[in-house]
């Protein structure tokens, strides 16, 4: 852990942070890297506290060492290396009791789709989890410093698992850090694959009501969203070997 680090980690805490490690390794393989910029956090069920990915590094190089320790309540004083935006991971936490993994990050094509108001249509697995399913956010495109912003942000995700910042990205979150890191793939799929479709100029169908339920219903349950993280993660061991000693240790 970081200098700000003090406790010594449980073994549940220990896994967190590796699993917030390899999560960020994992958005960068499918495209979320932007500089240093966006966070990956994960918390036990019912903590006050949650781990998070530092302000330093990109996703691309997060390793344990860089995972910070944080507090939910915001009138806490921050950790040296907690990222800026900060108060949006302790906004949704505290709003979302059900929410344990929190990702938001400027992924391209999750951004362009915020931009748009265009409803998320069905048109592949990935568009049918997210059908009716996720918040909008237009009170500004800034940087979330102060928890009244993160507050306001944390309103429009509702009991959504996602929230689009227009200009800004998106926040996907989830009942594990697990969740969060696969369902912030899903989403950025399922904007690249509607802003194509969009892009041809042609009529295109999407999944009707019924396939949409039975797709949310078996392809994103819980053991399919581990069956998937597990794949991720292997994925994550193959382009760098040295995160493989990070789960064996």
């Amino acid at each position: 852990m970081t200098t700000a680090e003090v406790r010594p980690l449980s073994p549940a805490e220990r896994r967190l942070v590796l699993q917030v490690a390899v999560g960020a390794r994992m958005l960068s393989l499918d495209g979320h890297d932007d500089f240093n910029q966006g966070q990956i956090s994960a918390r036990i069920p019912g903590r006050d506290e949650f781990f998070i990915k530092g302000a330093l590094v990109g996703f691309d190089e997060a390793a344990p060492a860089d995972v910070v320790r944080c507090s939910v309540d915001h009138t806490l004083p921050a950790p040296p290396l907690a990222p800026p935006e900060l108060p949006l991971h302790q906004a949704i936490y505290r709003a979302r009791p059900d929410v344990n993994g929190i990702v938001h990050s400027h992924a391209p094509y999750t951004l362009l789709f915020g931009a748009t108001d265009l409803p998320m249509r069905p048109i592949s697995h990935d568009g049918a989890y997210f059908r009716d399913r996720i918040g909008l956010f237009t009170e500004t495109s800034n940087t979330v410093l102060d928890i009244g912003t993160g507050d306001a942000i944390a309103k429009d995700l509702g009991d959504h698992p996602a929230v689009l910042l227009r200009n800004h990205g998106g926040v996907i979150v989830g009942k594990s850090v697990r969740h969060a890191a696969v369902f912030a793939q899903v989403l950025e799929r399922a904007c690249r694959l509607q802003l194509t479709a969009e892009g041809t100029g042609v009529p295109y169908v999407w999944s009707t009501e019924q396939d949409v339920a039975a797709k949310q219903d078996f392809i994103y349950a819980d053991l399919s969203v581990r069956s998937y993280w597990d794949y991720a993660v292997r994925r994550v061991g193959r382009h760098w070997p040295e995160t493989v000693d990070w789960t064996r240790g």
